[in-house]
């Protein structure tokens, strides 16, 4: 029995797909079933059930799955304790969310993360919906993400961060940004500029037009929010974005905001990981933020609030 069988093993169970597993390994299809059929040749017993689909744990290979995790995470804790990491990490952490506009909220902690932690680089990324942003962290894509949907996996960790409200954001120039508040009947009237679908943001939002039993008059759809807030500044019509996505264009006068009477378009953003050990540089990111998760929640408050 070899490491490199547990590492392959793990991987196609984490996956459940031996494509997906070669993708993360860099090894080939057929390296990765010879890998897994040794194994099981060694162990007896099939570890997984094959379909045409991909394949599942057979009850084996779910015994012998808590083992290998076990074996794998012990084995990295002492490579790191040996190489001195525990207190020292070095490393990249690659981080994932569906929208750019996070950089508006975590970039004062990921400055103060980098300062701190000289040998870790952290690479930002961002995906084209929460579900991607889930499926890059289990299929090995990314190390962390952020994340507003109820995620549920065995293999996940995930931690709520904080919450936040979606309000109405109008170019300063709209008559409406004369008003402290806006109705539903104020915004069934505009043209909306929304996220495509598969973003929590656009979520949440169809939910609240669920809520008044209207269908939205769609002027446009994007997953830029850079692109969403210059269409709102230039008039295109309006959106519902979290006030900390607008910071800057609210400061400057670009933009307004405004909530809604009767409804708190809310959500929880939660940080998703692996649930199993995580190399020295990702639990040290995880740790850092987790660590700030009340002064994150401030931030997002003031912000609503200023």
């Amino acid at each position: 029995m070899e490491m490199s069988q547990l590492r392959t093993f793990r991987a196609v169970a984490e996956t459940l797909n031996f494509t997906r597993a070669a993708e993360r390994l860099h090894l080939t299809q057929s390296a990765v079933s010879h890998q897994i059929k040794a194994l099981e040749e060694e162990l007896g017993e099939p570890l997984f059930i094959r379909a045409k689909r991909g394949v599942k744990l057979s009850q084996a290979g779910k015994i012998a799955l808590e083992y290998v995790e076990r074996i794998l995470d012990e084995t990295e804790a002492l490579r790191e304790r040996i190489a001195g990491k525990e207190n020292s990490p070095a490393g990249r952490v690659r981080v994932a969310a569906a929208t750019q506009a996070f950089v508006h909220l975590f970039a004062p902690l990921f400055e103060s993360f980098m300062d701190s932690h000289p040998g870790v680089d952290l690479a930002f990324r961002t995906t084209v919906s929460t579900e991607q942003t889930v499926a890059d962290i289990l299929n090995g894509a990314a190390d962390v993400g952020f994340a507003s949907l109820a995620v549920y996996s065995p293999n996940l960790q995930v931690t709520k961060l904080f919450e936040d409200e979606l309000l109405l954001i109008i170019g300063s120039e709209h008559p409406l940004a004369r008003k402290r508040v806006a109705t539903a009947e104020d915004i069934l009237r505009e043209k909306l500029i929304l996220f495509e679908r598969g973003a929590s943001i656009r979520r949440a939002t169809d939910q609240f037009f669920d809520q008044v039993g209207v269908r939205p008059d769609l002027a446009l759809e994007s997953n830029d929010t850079y692109f969403i807030k210059r269409m709102v500044e230039r008039g295109v019509g309006v959106s519902l974005l979290p006030a900390w996505a607008v910071r800057d264009e609210v400061i400057a006068g670009k933009l307004a905001q405004l909530p809604i009477a009767g409804h708190r378009l809310r959500r929880s953003v939660a940080l998703v990981s692996l649930g199993r050990f995580q190399p020295s540089p990702a639990r040290a990111f995880i740790s850092y933020i987790l660590q700030h998760k009340a002064k994150i929640q401030e931030m997002a408050d003031a912000i609503r609030t200023s």
